[in-house]
């Protein structure tokens, strides 16, 4: 009789360290593909400015501003991960079918949360003089962050479906 080993961790619930691996991966793509639209299409000074001033940078600062979306990208990665697999959703995330509508929910949720929430008041209270209001809902800048958001969820839901996929 064949035993099997399980390699889940209690400290992350039920997720395997693959599936924390894939999300990470799916959240460096999924930025560098956000991170190009918010470069070229998003009107400037998002990337260069607006980011690295979340934590006290200075800009113009390219270079920081991609270090540090792409660090995003990795942790929010990793949360979807979490998310999925400890509320009872990693059998449908785990399918790609499922998985893409998973992503653009994940990515209208990140949008939502961070974007339209977080984002504004963070940049309030670093003093940048570029902060968008709170709540930060103008149009066509939310919907082009929305369209980001989802090009980085997608690639996320999609890491965790073959990653997690049976």
């Amino acid at each position: 009789m064949a035993t099997t080993t399980d390699t889940r961790s209690n400290l992350i619930g039920t997720v395997a360290t693959t599936e924390l691996a894939a999300g990470a991966a799916g959240g460096f793509v999924g930025s560098v593909l956000f991170g190009l639209l918010m470069q070229f299409v998003i009107p400037a000074p998002m990337l260069e400015m607006a980011i690295p001033a979340m934590y006290g940078i200075e800009g113009p600062a390219l270079a920081a501003g991609w270090a540090i979306h792409q660090f995003h990208g990795v942790v929010l990665g990793i949360a979807y991960v979490l998310l999925v697999g400890n509320t009872g959703l990693s059998a449908r995330a785990g399918t790609l079918p499922d998985a893409i509508p998973l992503g653009v929910a994940y990515g209208i949720l990140t949008t939502v949360l961070l974007a339209v929430l977080v984002m504004p008041l963070w940049l309030g209270a670093m003093n940048f003089g570029g902060a968008p209001p709170f709540p930060n809902v103008a149009f066509p800048a939310t919907l082009l962050s929305t369209v980001g958001h989802v090009m980085f969820a997608v690639p996320v839901a999609v890491a965790y479906a073959l990653a997690a996929g049976e």
